[in-house]
């Protein structure tokens, strides 16, 4: 929760400094209205802790204040593999601006979603009475036991979203005359989108189920530093937080069967991209 904090207070910070920004000189970079720009990159993710509510025919469960984490790869090769890019975290996007400041983008924030397998945690409910005793005592569940439950969303946590939002230049903060050689921006938008996770699950003995499906939805806010070379090219680090709220992911192949959950996220994103004028 205090890093999205920390998040939200730099976008409205952001949002102040930059209406105070000249612009600086650059044929090309002076304006951005009508360009298109697309990139891609990788994250690193966290999430708030969280209740999971599962239910069945014959259960109907609540794990209470879930730990969990993503699951880096680090800088890797498959990032450019297309026939591995689903692995690492990534992010893609493609925008279009309005204007000389605001831009329109879609894009899909694949973050991983990973239960902490070594941890116990409170569990309220209706369960199978066979639990009690061996994975089960006095309402405290250990999931370091496998066979009762595991629980990722790791080809991935998938944000689908739309992002409006707002670039300035600050070139001259740091004294660059030719912004069409370097060009150094501050940008923050907010979003909005669906959550569209492959959710692997093995739950209280039943086959291992590991499929897409449209769970939930989200809300994002971001803030940025855009650095853009030669008037084409970029490398942009991002700092955006947010709200997803899944009332619909799908545990085995049984239809009664499903979960929902809702928890913050945080990202850190690195991405490499280009701009042109359509």
């Amino acid at each position: 929760m205090h890093k999205l904090l920390i998040t939200i207070s730099l976008i409205s910070f952001s949002f102040i400094f930059s209406q105070d920004i000249k612009p600086t000189s650059g044929k090309y970079t002076s304006h951005n209205k009508g360009k298109m720009y697309i990139y891609w990159g990788g994250n690193r993710d966290s999430h708030s802790n969280s209740d999971i509510h599962f239910k069945g025919a014959n259960y109907d469960f609540t794990l209470h204040d879930v730990a969990a984490v993503d699951r880096p790869v680090g800088w890797h090769i498959d990032y450019i593999n297309p026939a591995k890019m689903t692995i690492p975290q990534t992010n893609f996007r493609i925008g279009y601006f309005l204007n000389d400041h605001y831009n329109i983008s879609i894009g899909v924030d694949h973050m991983k979603y990973v239960m902490v397998q070594n941890q116990s945690v409170r569990i309220t409910g209706n369960y199978p009475n066979s639990y009690n005793s061996t994975v089960i005592n006095n309402g405290i569940v250990d999931l370091t036991d496998e066979s009762f439950l595991t629980f990722e969303h790791t080809d991935g946590l998938n944000y689908v979203n739309s992002e409006f939002s707002r670039v300035d230049d600050i070139s001259k903060i740091f004294k660059i005359n030719d912004t069409d050689k370097i060009q150094i921006s501050l940008t923050e938008g907010a979003g909005v989108g669906i959550l569209y996770p492959k959710t692997n699950v093995m739950l209280m003995g039943k086959a291992r189920h590991d499929d897409f499906n449209v769970a939930g939805y989200g809300f994002s806010a971001k803030v940025g530093l855009n650095i853009t070379f030669f008037k084409h090219y970029f490398i942009q680090g991002e700092l955006k937080g947010g709200y997803i709220n899944m009332p619909n992911i799908k545990t085995t192949f049984d239809n009664a069967d499903s979960a929902s959950q809702n928890f913050m996220f945080f990202q850190k994103i690195i991405a490499f991209g280009g701009i042109f004028q359509l």
